[in-house]
């Protein structure tokens, strides 16, 4: 089982409890998220740079010796057959529905992040079935098996998404959890969509995720960044022998390889418009309103060392949301679901039984 310390807190004492992971090494996390979001800029002058800045860190070699920490379906088990959701504009949304032990099994749907797919959810995913969950999967439109559509690649757009993959799939008192960019979808369903919360969601977990901004806090800094992300240098570095360092800051303390070789390899293979199309929405975002209106219990995870969605955006969820809990992860990063299963299992499996 992964090692982990997670303090919880409720809204009332939320800014407290993150305080931590703002102050703690703020200007070095500042630079992380400069590199993964504009790992451009390394691939045409600074990768000497960040390479030896990370390489100092550590590269992620580590062995693992916790199975449990692997990728994947399961040894032995090959990707089942993916279903096609249609969206009005042309979208085909590829989505797994796994049954679970029996027609009333609780049901767990998971959005995933900026730039991946449902790959990313695969530890989780496989915990969920191990204890008889029903979970829904699904790539986000112009991520992995799914289409681009015509549609405008905002956050609003990924609202109407999965109302369409709920529908499709008629799930009834499901526990709704959320990535990053899986998190603002479910934000965004509670501001665009609030009427499908409601009917379908029993509870929602917002992992790693913003509700506000994030820019760079100028228009021309979004305009570089927008530009650089959506290269095609972005993915030739991707791809190159230390490629992996490029996303070394979207993790925390010592990270396992093969989690930094597939979100390598996931977001240089997504197209570089989908991904600068998806970072300028981010930046401009602003869903506290529709945050504010969501009536389910929800938790809020975030990881000391996120340099991506800060602790401090965490908090700001926390203060928004009515009753919501605060589950902050010790040394941990962006991507949890990779870097600590076994707790991103235990929040939802306790929302589930609520």
């Amino acid at each position: 089982m992964s090692s982990r310390s997670p303090s919880v807190s409720g809204s009332s004492s939320a800014l407290s409890a993150g305080a931590p992971g703002v102050s703690s090494g703020g200007r070095r996390r500042g630079r992380n998220r400069f590199v993964f979001v504009g790992a451009a800029l390394a691939a045409v002058g600074a990768a000497g740079v960040a390479y030896k800045r990370f390489a100092a860190q550590g590269d992620g070699d580590e062995a693992v010796d916790d199975v449990r920490l692997a990728l994947g379906w399961g040894e032995g088990v090959e990707r089942p057959e993916h279903a096609i959701v249609r969206t009005p504009d042309g979208a085909q949304l590829a989505i797994w529905d796994l049954a679970g032990d029996g027609p009333d099994a609780p049901v767990v749907v998971l959005p995933h992040c900026w730039g991946c797919s449902h790959e990313v959810w695969l530890p989780v995913t496989r915990r969920l079935r191990e204890q008889g969950f029903r979970v829904v999967l699904y790539d986000q439109r112009g991520h992995g098996a799914s289409t681009r559509g015509t549609a405008l690649l905002a956050i609003e757009t990924l609202a109407h998404d999965l109302t369409a993959v709920l529908d499709a799939t008629d799930v009834r008192d499901a526990v709704l959890a959320g990535h990053s960019m899986g998190g603002m979808t479910i934000m965004s369903l509670a501001t665009h969509r609030p009427d499908v919360l409601r009917e379908r969601a029993k509870a929602t977990v917002l992992v790693a995720t913003a509700a506000t901004s994030l820019g760079t806090g100028s228009a021309q800094g979004a305009r570089v960044a927008n530009a650089l992300v959506a290269s095609p240098l972005v993915t030739r570095a991707m791809q190159s022998k230390n490629g992996h360092l490029f996303v070394r800051g979207a993790f925390g303390e010592k990270p396992v390889r093969s989690h930094m070789d597939l979100t390598r390899d996931l977001f240089g293979g997504c197209h570089g418009a989908v991904r600068g199309d998806f970072l300028r929405s981010m930046s401009a975002m602003d869903l506290l309103e529709g945050v504010a209106t969501i009536d389910v219990p929800t938790t809020v995870m975030v990881g000391t060392r996120d340099a991506l969605t800060l602790p401090k955006k965490a908090d700001q969820i926390v203060a928004t949301v009515p009753g919501a809990r605060l589950v902050t992860l010790q040394d941990r990063g962006h991507m949890l679901p990779l870097e600590d299963p076994d707790a991103v299992t235990d929040e939802i499996v306790r929302a589930v039984k609520g």
